[in-house]
């Protein structure tokens, strides 16, 4: 209901203390009114529910500025700064980063510098191996 579309929980000791850290994820950016929220809504459910015996910290938090992306969903990514793994080079390079300008069925676009010259690659998709959101410099 509240437009997340991945969540991974995990229960584990760290020093002595138990955590539940409860990782969500949407398509746009978590903002801290996002972590707080959903804090706010399965804080009281655990309460209620008793689940877990004892105590434990509740963690509720992000993938953060470099998530990563599933390569088939690419196409909500474009006009963002990514950096893609390719399973086959291209012009001899295993990574790209630059801005996501089109995505096709068959091949993606990805604009990069370097140096100081824009390049636009266009890349196959099916060589897309990995891809994660990238912060620019």
């Amino acid at each position: 209901k509240m437009g997340y579309e991945e969540v991974s929980v995990k229960f584990q000791r760290e020093n002595g203390t138990y955590y539940l850290h409860v990782f969500v994820d949407k398509d746009d950016a978590i903002s801290l009114d996002d972590i707080v929220a959903v804090n706010e809504l399965i804080s009281p459910l655990l309460d209620e529910s008793n689940l877990i015996d004892g105590q434990y910290i509740l963690d509720v938090s992000s993938y953060g500025a470099e998530k990563n992306i599933d390569v088939a969903k690419l196409e909500k990514y474009v006009g963002k700064y990514v950096n893609v793994h390719l399973a086959n080079p291209y012009k001899g390079e295993n990574y790209l980063e630059g801005t996501l300008e089109n995505v096709t069925s068959d091949e993606i676009v990805i604009s990069f510098y370097q140096k100081t010259r824009l390049i636009k690659a266009n890349v196959k998709r099916e060589d897309v191996d990995k891809a994660r959101l990238a912060i620019k410099f």
